[in-house]
């Protein structure tokens, strides 16, 4: 069976004319085939794509041009070739390659002290070391390291907030933190040793390197791991998990999720219910009914942009008006019938 290969990436370096290398980047990526989502900014280069061994090889070689890539993390995984994990390619422009909110922390300045996967293990299970998972709540509920502490947060955003009211440099001597890739500890990392933390750690590569590096038998991982693509989640062999996403709120769901009586395939789950308005509500039925449509055509769904969508309403309030046009001409005509 044929495969694709998904290549995840992330650099913190000085990038001035980030805005000029984006047409060249996207070219590149768009010219060899593959597909995913890149963010460029001042701070960095940061997200994940998928393509053919020819592609990825291909985008690789050109940042390797830029000898400021010369540091760039950078890690593959294998997906069967009729599960491409993407629909289309995107170079973002941004304000930060992950969004913290606080400009003066620089992963660039200071940075916590990397741990390899192979001695991640032995640091977490030290009752001295405090585990923080810096994810969001919905990617700690789908798995996690044991003992692992859940900031409860629903965006990197709020990190800060909850680490100022919980943490403190004088009681937490020893903390160690951890996300999907990497990346994230990064800046929570820089933001701890910026608010007084002396000893602070973060797992090398994130969850993803951990489960290349370390065997199943060895690990302290619970569950699976969730990752920003239509994989939705992947076990420790980075095989696609078992879990299924909400494409309204993006959340992880179950199947048991699914048959819950709030489920509306593409509209809602019980995680998002209230968190959409009507009008919302009713984009994502027709978002879904293209994606159904497609399908049955035997065709892949690539998405639709906002212009798009307001085109495609556009047309089905036309179409409405000209069906109560056509049902009134048809009762005029009924009644100007002579009666028998």
């Amino acid at each position: 069976m044929s495969q694709l290969v998904v290549a995840a990436l992330y650099q913190f370096v000085e990038l001035p004319d980030y805005r000029k290398l984006r047409p060249a980047l996207l070219d590149i990526c768009s010219s060899n085939g593959t597909r995913g989502t890149l963010l460029l900014a001042e701070e960095g280069i940061n997200g994940t794509i998928a393509g053919t061994r020819e592609g990825i090889d291909a985008v690789r070689a050109w940042l390797d041009l830029d000898e400021r890539f010369n540091r760039l993390e950078y890690k593959e995984s294998l997906i069967d070739a009729n599960r491409i994990p993407f629909h289309r390619m995107k170079v973002k422009l941004k304000k930060e390659i992950v969004t913290l909110g606080l400009p003066g922390i620089s992963p660039k300045m200071k940075v916590g002290r990397y741990v390899q996967p192979e001695h991640w293990n032995e640091l977490i299970l030290d009752p001295e070391t405090l585990v923080v998972d810096t994810r969001n709540s919905y990617e700690y509920q789908v798995g996690t390291f044991k003992g692992a502490v859940n900031p409860e947060t629903k965006t990197f955003r709020e990190f800060p907030n909850w680490a100022s009211q919980n943490l403190d440099p004088t009681k937490h001597k020893k903390v160690a933190m951890f996300c999907t890739g990497g990346i994230r500890c990064e800046k929570s990392t820089s933001y701890l040793l910026d608010q007084g933390f002396e000893e602070v750690y973060h797992l090398r590569g994130g969850v993803l390197n951990y489960f290349d590096r370390v065997s199943p038998i060895d690990s302290t991982w619970e569950g699976e791991c969730f990752v920003f693509d239509n994989r939705v989640t992947v076990n420790h062999k980075l095989e696609p998990g078992e879990f299924d996403q909400c494409h309204a709120c993006r959340r992880p769901i179950t199947e048991a999720d699914k048959a819950r009586l709030v489920f509306v395939k593409g509209v809602q789950c019980h995680h998002c219910v209230d968190e959409h308005s009507d009008k919302q509500k009713e984009r994502f039925r027709m978002r879904q009914l293209q994606i159904e449509l497609a399908e049955a055509r035997g065709e892949p769904h690539i998405g639709i942009g906002v212009q798009e969508v307001k085109e495609r309403q556009t047309m089905v309030r036309r179409l409405r008006e000209l069906r109560k046009k056509s049902s009134a001409s048809s009762d005029q005509r009924r009644l100007l019938v002579p009666r028998p």
